[in-house]
C-alpha cells in the first residue's frame, strides 16, 4: 500500500496526544474525520494501531513501530519539499559560472562571495576563459552563466549588459609617447601591436581596435596572448603596444605607461551570458547579488 503523508501526520498527531479530540484540534479537522482516517489506515495495514477504551487511547505494539517509522518518513518528506522550494527560490543547487580574466578588477569574485553568503546551499564552480569560448559553453549547456566582454551574438544565448568602460592605450615606458598624458589612438597605428587571436571574438576585436581604425590604418599584430595579463607583460617587455579596457591596467605591470585616448567614444561592455530558455530563480538571484 502507499502511505499518504497526510494520513501519517494525522496518525502522529493522535500518537502524540492519545486523545481524538485534542488531536483533531491540533490538525484543524473534525473528530469524526480523524477517526475515519485512522480506521481506514488500520484497515489497510490489517492491524490495530491504537487500543481504545471509553476512557483512554493507547498505542499498540504495531502502533509504536509505525510511530517510529512515520516520524522518519514525514521528516524526510518535509526535507524534500523544503529542498525543492529552496531550489525554486534559488537558495540551493549548483551553478557553473564562467568569467573573463579582464573582469576580475571589477569584482566578480566578490560578487560570488556575496551570493555565497546569502545562499550558502548553492555550490558555485568558477571557470576562466575568453569570451567566445565561454559563450559557446553556455550555449552547449556546459556553463549556466558567464561574465563576458564584448560578446558576439550566439544562437540560444541571452546577453544582459551590465557595465561599460572606456579604452586606454598601454605602451612600454620607453615609447616616444609614454610621457604624454593622452594621445589619439591613431598615433599608434604604425606601432607593432599585441592582441588576442581572432578566435577570441569578432565584436571584441572590432571594439578594441576601433579607436585605432578610426584613423584609417589597421594595426599590425605581431604577437597574440590569451589574457590581458599576458598581453600587458608583452607590452612591458617592449614587444608591442595595445589598446585595452581601463580596468585591466588599474594595477599595471612595471614598465608600462598608460595613456588616455582622445577623440573616441569607443567603449568595452561586460555582460551576463545565459541560455535564452533558462529562467531559473537561481540565475536571477545570482545576477542580483549586490
Amino acid at each position: 500500500m502507499d502511505l499518504d503523508i497526510r494520513v501519517l501526520r494525522s496518525f502522529l498527531a493522535l500518537a502524540d496526544e492519545l486523545h481524538f479530540g485534542r488531536a483533531a484540534t491540533t490538525l484543524h479537522v473534525a473528530q469524526p474525520a480523524l477517526s475515519q482516517q485512522i480506521r481506514r489506515l488500520e484497515g489497510e495495514l490489517g492491524v490495530e494501531l491504537f487500543a481504545r477504551t471509553s476512557r483512554s487511547v493507547k498505542l499498540t505494539a504495531a502502533g509504536t513501530v509505525l510511530r517510529e517509522r512515520a516520524l522518519s518518513l514525514v521528516a524526510q518528506s518535509e526535507r524534500v519539499i523544503d529542498e525543492v522550494a529552496r531550489v525554486g527560490r534559488g537558495e540551493q543547487g549548483r551553478l557553473d559560472v564562467g568569467f573573463v580574466s579582464s573582469a576580475l578588477p571589477l569584482g566578480p569574485v566578490e560578487h560570488v562571495q556575496r551570493f555565497r553568503a546569502e545562499f550558502p546551499g548553492v555550490h558555485i564552480e568558477l571557470v576562466e576563459g575568453w569570451t567566445a569560448r565561454l559563450t559557446a559553453k553556455v550555449a552547449q549547456g556546459e556553463l549556466d552563466l558567464a561574465i563576458v566582454r564584448d560578446p558576439d551574438v550566439v544562437d540560444g544565448v541571452r546577453l544582459t549588459p551590465f557595465r561599460r568602460e572606456r579604452f586606454v592605450a598601454a605602451v612600454p615606458h620607453t615609447h616616444p609617447l609614454a610621457d604624454r598624458g593622452s594621445i589619439r589612438a591613431s598615433e599608434l597605428a604604425g606601432d607593432p601591436f599585441v592582441f588576442f587571436p581572432a578566435e577570441a571574438g569578432e565584436l571584441a576585436t572590432e571594439r578594441n581596435l576601433a579607436p585605432v581604425l578610426a584613423g584609417g590604418r589597421a594595426p599590425t599584430i605581431v604577437q597574440t596572448g590569451s589574457t590581458w595579463t599576458t598581453l600587458l607583460h608583452l607590452v612591458a617587455a617592449g614587444i608591442g603596444v595595445t589598446v585595452t579596457p581601463a580596468s585591466t591596467v588599474l594595477v599595471p605591470p612595471p614598465g608600462i605607461a598608460v595613456l588616455e585616448l582622445d577623440e573616441t567614444d569607443a567603449f568595452s561592455e561586460l555582460a551576463w551570458a545565459s541560455r535564452a530558455d533558462d529562467h531559473r530563480s537561481i540565475l536571477r538571484a545570482f545576477i542580483a547579488a549586490d
